[in-house]
């Protein structure tokens, strides 16, 4: 049902405050997008940000389209660039920084200096007509990115936005502009942090920790929903799970160059050390001062335990380095089974697939055929046989992230 005006800028109002709480930049234009179509009465839409002189789409969400998949399924659609010129609407938007509100892109006046392809029309079957874009802009008229929502409904039929509309979404733009510059000073710590371990170990690079938490939160928004977690759970462990899986490898740093740019084989003694980089990266994050220092401390823990128990470090306390339980083996005792938390569970398989499929300066990456061979193989060994399951249901959307965080060429 269509919100009244009254509604509408309560949950403007609501979203303002809101929006400050999510952390991670991913989960926070995914939800500026959804909110701003709410509140218009908006079908489908896109948000674009800025990556030098192009736009790059992140995310695409379309009710009429979604409504036709199989449930549980979403919406896959290709990630690509637009040059910030005046050929396209988007392009036109984030190059002059002002809005644009078309009542029917197909009708566009002669003058216009841009145009509407038809192809994405084409491929997917959806006739696009009302848009409204809007530049996603600082306070020093900086533009992030485009705002782009598109077919306003009113009981079933695509109507054009109204000034109301373009009023509201404006207004609630600006103030998720702030939020995004928020989070994205968030990330860039993060990949600086990251980018200080890949000046040790050249893996961990900034594509790879983005398509691992990518991939660790798709898989965990299943798990959770298949469990009947509430909206909020899943949106508040999902913004915290992708900040922490980029972290999950920190404890690299402490490891001597000798051991971690090996290129051949460990020895059993370098192995060991090799070992330690996950309790002295949850060591880094042991003076726990918000839910994220917990779950990244989770992380770096347990993302290299195994299903089956033969993994590491075990029952180790990350302060001292200590064994807290002994094994059988006179060792730390393992991890086993649902011991193992499911945040680590989840990281440990999306680690896993990308460092396979992934080119490296020691290794060829493998053909994606092969690397999911190897992930149904260690199903029930290395992996948890659910979150394996969890893995080939998400493929295509595991792909389409992958795409969205590839290595530079």
């Amino acid at each position: 049902m269509p919100m009244n005006e009254l509604e509408k800028l309560s949950t403007i109002v609501r979203l303002d405050n809101e929006l400050n709480t999510i952390q991670d930049l991913d989960i926070l234009l995914e939800r500026i997008l959804l909110e701003a179509r709410k509140i218009s009465g908006a079908d489908a839409g896109s948000i674009y940000i800025r990556d030098n002189n192009k736009l790059q789409i992140k995310y695409s969400q379309n009710d009429t389209l979604d409504g036709m998949l199989p449930d549980g399924e979403k919406l896959i659609y290709s990630i690509f660039t637009i040059p910030i010129d005046e050929k396209t609407i988007s392009g036109y938007v984030a190059q002059s920084g002002r809005m644009l509100c078309i009542d029917n892109v197909y009708n566009l006046p002669p003058e216009a200096p841009y145009s509407f392809s038809s192809k994405y029309d084409m491929i997917s079957g959806y006739r696009t007509e009302s848009m409204l874009s809007i530049p996603l802009r600082t306070n020093d008229g900086a533009v992030l990115g485009v705002l782009q929502i598109i077919n306003k409904k009113k009981n079933g039929e695509i109507i054009a936005f109204n000034p109301d509309d373009q009023l509201m979404v404006a207004h609630f733009a600006l103030n998720a502009t702030f939020a995004l510059q928020r989070a994205a000073m968030t990330r860039t710590i993060i990949l600086r942090t990251i980018r200080m371990a890949e000046l040790r170990d050249p893996k961990e690079t900034g594509p790879h920790v983005n398509r691992v938490a990518g991939y660790a939160v798709e898989l965990y928004e299943r798990w959770a929903t298949r469990r009947g977690a509430t909206m909020h759970e899943l949106s508040h462990n999902m913004d915290t799970l992708r900040l922490a899986a980029m972290l999950h490898d920190v404890g690299k740093v402490a490891i001597p160059d000798q051991i971690l740019k090996k290129p051949g084989r460990f020895t059993p003694e370098e192995f060991e050390v090799m070992t330690t980089h996950t309790f002295l990266g949850a060591r880094i994050f042991e003076d726990r001062f918000s839910e994220l220092d917990e779950m990244t401390r989770i992380v770096a823990l347990t993302h290299h335990e195994n299903w089956d128990g033969s993994g590491y470090p075990g029952m180790i306390d990350p302060v001292s380095g200590e064994i807290s339980e002994v094994g059988h083996d006179g060792r730390a005792r393992r991890l086993k089974g649902e011991e193992i938390p499911i945040f680590g569970r989840i990281v440990a398989l999306a680690d896993v697939y990308d460092a396979l499929r992934s080119q490296r300066v020691y290794k060829e990456a493998w053909r994606e055929e092969d690397v999911l061979a190897e992930i149904k193989k260690l199903s029930g060994t290395k992996f948890d046989p659910e979150i394996v399951d969890i893995f080939f249901d998400a493929l295509p959307v595991i792909h389409q992230i992958g795409d969205r965080y590839a290595d530079a060429s």
